[in-house]
């Protein structure tokens, strides 16, 4: 089935301006394509009557089409919340649909919770088969975050509502093997295909930084060559244990007042600097900067030891953080805490990087021992970039499971969308 054209409309909650898209949706949308299949892709756009223009538009889908991607765009709504969501639901629904009978597409694809609504009622009015990219289990997200009081009434509803979702699908994306069990419990998962495809990178993103010197970056960014650089790249606060961070890298300072903390965030700065100043880390010890995705493989070329502290919690089992794949692509240890994902296995078994046993200054001191020796080894920057290849490569791993993925799908004719309007 391999040289039979695939038709996919791939559906994204978030516009293509956002880094989330740039990094994440567009690359496997292209090797996608590059691959054989026909990629439609809708995306919500934020303010798009009044930051878009026509040039705007005329230019992103040029720049798609080059790519082989046709783009449909539509706005996002933010607010009453709720009705506002609904409301983007039955828009992207029936645009779905429409698509699908016109361009005779063979597959929804839905990137998230809000999208897979979109194409399960889609699918109900169109037919045709629908994967459900579950990236995380947002029901459990949003309680262990705090949004959600646990068990509370949305918590319930939304779980309803998953199970409605899952069973429409027709296959499943999800980010690690710990998730692949979780969805494989569900009755409705039975018998469809499951595939788990952890966030990947691009390695050119990371080869385009190794004409640069570490000593040039460091430069660039005013930090001394004798400093110990530690860095953390991604969000903070929610399930991102950012006070823990914080007395992480304070500590580090106190074992080795060179230690340089290098911050890279989209997040509010201060929710970082107000608790690394608390620490009692100095102005000048640490910054905080806003980077663009294509420039972030040079700031962490920059460090020696990468940063990821996320609350070990349920619905954390199913999160593949982008952020690791990066730290690894750029051939740095790792630092993390246990009971996320998959990562204390990758971790330990392929010796990129020291699992945290506890959060306190005596496991941070001896994580800081054991990550220094480590990182003297022979070749460790070469293993941990060789690891990134075997898990997280871009074309390797990512867009081959999703074609995959795709064929098997198509292939499944049990769950087609007579079977799902008979469940309903």
């Amino acid at each position: 089935m391999k040289n039979v054209p695939i038709r996919s409309l791939y559906i994204s909650y978030f516009g293509l301006r956002e880094p989330l898209v740039q990094t994440q949706v567009l690359p496997y949308l292209r090797t996608l394509s590059e691959s054989g299949v026909d990629i439609w892709l809708m995306t919500f756009e934020p303010r798009m009557k009044t930051a878009w223009t026509g040039r705007d538009i005329n230019e992103w889908r040029e720049r798609l089409n080059g790519a082989g991607i046709r783009w449909i765009g539509l706005p996002y709504h933010k607010r009453p919340t709720l009705p506002a969501t609904l409301f983007d639901i039955a828009r992207g629904a029936l645009t779905a649909s429409r698509v699908k009978r016109k361009q005779k597409l063979d597959l929804f694809h839905a990137r998230g919770y809000v999208p897979a609504a979109m194409a399960a009622l889609a699918k109900w009015i169109s037919g045709g088969r629908m994967i459900f990219d579950v990236r995380g289990l947002m029901p459990e997200e949003y309680v262990d975050a705090g949004v959600w009081p646990e068990n509370g009434l949305l918590y319930r509803l939304t779980k309803r509502a998953e199970a409605k979702l899952i069973n429409a699908a027709d296959g499943f994306v999800v980010l690690t093997e710990k998730a692949r069990g979780i969805i494989a419990g569900h009755a409705g998962a039975r018998n469809k295909p499951v595939e788990v495809i952890p966030c990947c990178v691009d390695f050119d993103r990371f080869n385009a930084a190794n004409v640069i010197s570490k000593e040039a970056i460091r430069a660039e960014l005013r930090i001394a060559e004798d400093r110990r650089v530690l860095v953390y790249a991604g969000a903070l606060g929610g399930w991102y244990l950012t006070d823990e961070m914080a007395r992480f890298i304070a500590t580090a300072m106190r074992q080795d007042p060179k230690s340089y903390a290098l911050i890279i965030t989209q997040s509010d700065p201060a929710i970082i600097t107000d608790r690394l100043k608390r620490a009692g880390v100095g102005a000048r010890d640490f910054s905080v900067s806003r980077v663009a995705p294509e420039r972030a493989p040079l700031y962490l070329k920059a460090a020696d030891i990468a940063l990821s502290f996320i609350k070990p919690c349920y619905s954390k089992l199913a999160s593949s953080p982008t952020k690791i794949a990066e730290y690894l692509a750029s051939g740095l240890p790792v630092v993390c805490n246990a009971g996320v994902g998959d990562l204390d296995e990758l971790i330990e078994v392929n010796r990129v990087g020291v699992i945290l046993s506890a959060f306190n200054s005596d496991a941070y001191i001896e994580a800081l021992r054991k990550v220094e020796a480590l990182s003297r080894e022979d070749d460790f920057a070469a293993r941990c970039r060789e690891t990134a290849r075997r898990q997280f490569d871009l074309q390797a791993v990512g867009a081959k499971r999703y074609r995959n993925l795709y064929e098997r799908v198509m292939r499944n004719r049990s769950a087609g969308a007579a079977a799902y309007k008979a469940a309903l």
